[in-house]
């Protein structure tokens, strides 16, 4: 039985250099509203490695489908194209193997970078008309919210954290009973009694 909700995202697009961007920013914002902050810079970047990719090489058209799932202390980010053609890649579970990377290229190294920042990945067919490409980061779990609590000024209440304090005597023995809080213990004098009383 699963305790709490997960939290779903899905956006349709056309995998264009200006919608990359778009989704990018849009697979941030939702991080940042499920307070997961510290994801968002591998989340994105995995975006956009799997969006490139589907720009660079899927056949016969750009369309795809990107999809962000938290359930539990897991986020689950996906690609999926309507190319069934599977990349070179060995994908098995626990295999690291991406084949012959060079590691100073400046194109070609999206699943390099996808295994790189996540915690586990994978490809999977998706019926006869394409494929998903997957990406798992583990996310924190939710600092515990401290109880609100309302803190009595002291000696304004019996209740509360102050129970059991005396008043406050005040300085050198003198005593602040009988003096209404907020009464001044001189008359406040107004700008323009206070500018006579500076003039005479």
């Amino acid at each position: 039985m699963i305790s709490e909700p997960s939290r779903h995202c899905t956006v349709e697009l056309q995998a264009l250099p200006s919608r990359i961007g778009q989704v990018r920013r849009i697979v941030s914002a939702h991080l940042r509203y499920w307070h997961l902050d510290a994801l968002i810079d591998h989340a994105a970047l995995g975006v956009t490695e799997l969006l490139t990719n589907v720009h660079r090489h899927a056949q016969p058209d750009k369309m795809c489908t990107v999809e962000i799932e938290l359930l539990l202390d897991r986020l689950t980010v996906s690609v999926h194209d309507h190319d069934p053609r599977i990349p070179d890649v060995d994908v098995r579970p626990g295999s690291r193997d991406l084949g012959d990377v060079d590691e100073f290229a400046t194109s070609g190294r999206g699943l390099a970078i996808i295994e790189a920042v996540s915690e586990s990945w994978g490809i999977r067919p998706h019926g006869e008309t394409g494929k998903v490409v997957w990406f798992t980061l583990p996310a924190p779990m939710p600092a515990a919210t401290a109880p609100s609590r309302s803190h009595a000024v002291h000696g304004a209440t019996t209740e509360g954290p102050f129970v059991g304090h005396t008043r406050f005597g005040g300085a050198h023995g003198t005593s602040l009973e009988g003096v209404p809080f907020g009464t001044p213990t001189e008359p406040i004098l107004t700008p323009a009694v206070a500018r006579s009383a500076l003039a005479g």
